[in-house]
């Protein structure tokens, strides 16, 4: 089955040419050049991956990316300035899961998005050696991908999960933040550690009673994070 991809820029020559390129490998691409028409496709249309610039008319990438997490865990690729290190973090905080830098070669756009989708694929078909984890009041359903915390349902971004479920899967383990980016984000990956922290702080503020005095993400001061078990 082809992949199908959203790509949100107002620049119409980098949406044709990332179009282009991506249905020359196979992908269904749908275009939009704001970010009201952004949400619309979003809301009607399962993606496989969205790639969001910032500077769009109408709502910004911001706004975008904020509100499709209310409805949607679907990986989502910022569109950042190279020089603008505060636009990715703040990417990341909206819920982002990655970003690409401006200018940058199609071909690493297309290896990106192709790692992201393989990640993704290879997430769903093991379900076979999946679980279900429960720790006091928080169970982790690795199948369906769900995370309840006493009769509640917390809603994680596709990164923040895969945080949460390879700590909780390996209970007591210290991960770097080095290791947390390699495992997670994959080895092709040119972020940094500040990437890990800023997704550890949001699960910690979505699962966490006090995020300042965890009871299920722990950090080991200089060292990284780990779940206790």
């Amino acid at each position: 089955m082809s992949r199908r991809v959203l790509v949100v820029d107002d620049e119409k020559l980098i949406v044709k040419g990332i179009r282009f390129s991506l249905e020359q490998d196979g992908m269904k691409v749908d275009c939009a050049y704001d970010g009201e028409e952004a949400l619309k496709l979003a809301r009607e249309n399962a993606y496989d991956m969205i790639l969001l610039d910032i500077m769009l008319p109408k709502h910004d990438g911001f706004e975008v990316c904020q509100q499709i997490r209310e409805f949607s865990d679907v990986p989502i690729v910022m569109l950042t300035a190279r020089s603008d290190d505060m636009d990715k973090i703040l990417g990341l905080e909206y819920g982002a899961d990655d970003y690409i830098t401006k200018p940058f070669n199609i071909l690493e756009v297309k290896a990106r998005i192709k790692a992201i989708i393989r990640r993704t694929s290879k997430r769903d078909q093991g379900q076979a050696n999946e679980k279900v984890i429960v720790k006091g009041e928080m169970k982790i359903d690795c199948e369906s991908r769900r995370v309840i915390i006493g009769e509640k349902e917390i809603n994680l971004t596709a990164k923040e999960f895969d945080l949460l479920e390879l700590l909780a899967m390996n209970p007591n383990k210290v991960y770097s933040r080095e290791n947390l980016l390699n495992i997670v984000w994959g080895y092709e990956y040119p972020g940094d550690a500040r990437t890990v922290d800023v997704h550890i702080r949001r699960l910690r503020e979505k699962i966490e009673t006090n995020p300042s005095d965890p009871k299920y993400v722990y950090t080991k001061w200089g060292v990284g994070y780990y779940f206790r078990g």
